[in-house]
């Protein structure tokens, strides 16, 4: 069993106690800069397919500041939740806050966060800047329907 350590960057703790980190792929982008350690597991939400990873991946096409397919969010995030007990799990997208919010965001939910309450979760437990848009916001909401 590999889970992360607590002075990860980009950790967000959900309520059961897991870890999940949130990150940009983009490191110029990224605030908490490059990873020092690999996960086990990666969900990415991007406008295009990402690069070869050493790990496990899940992509979900996902344009910057869109949302993705709500069906393929939740098979993802479902998956990444229960992998995220005993192995690292990260979502990430270019920059690291609008989409990488979004599914933390509905990780959350997943978890037991009430819908109209997991944005400011993850913007109290993982960046104040997470889920940019309306929308990426509605998604959430609807997400927990």
């Amino acid at each position: 069993m590999t889970t992360w350590d607590d002075a990860t960057p980009g950790l967000l703790r959900l309520p059961s106690g897991r870890l999940v980190r949130g990150r940009g792929l983009h490191r110029s982008n990224s605030r908490h800069g490059p990873p020092r350690e690999a996960p086990d597991h990666g969900v990415y939400l991007l406008g295009r397919t990402p690069p070869p990873m050493a790990w496990e991946t899940r992509w979900l096409r996902c344009r910057d500041f869109w949302t993705p397919d709500p069906d393929e969010t939740r098979a993802a995030l479902t998956e990444a939740l229960q992998r995220s007990g005993e192995s690292r799990v990260e979502v990430a997208c270019g920059g690291g806050r609008g989409r990488t919010g979004l599914a933390l965001a509905c990780l959350a939910v997943l978890d037991g966060v009430p819908a109209g309450e997991a944005v400011a979760f993850v913007r109290a437990g993982y960046h104040p800047g997470a889920v940019e848009t309306p929308w990426q916001k509605g998604f959430v909401r609807r997400f927990g329907a």
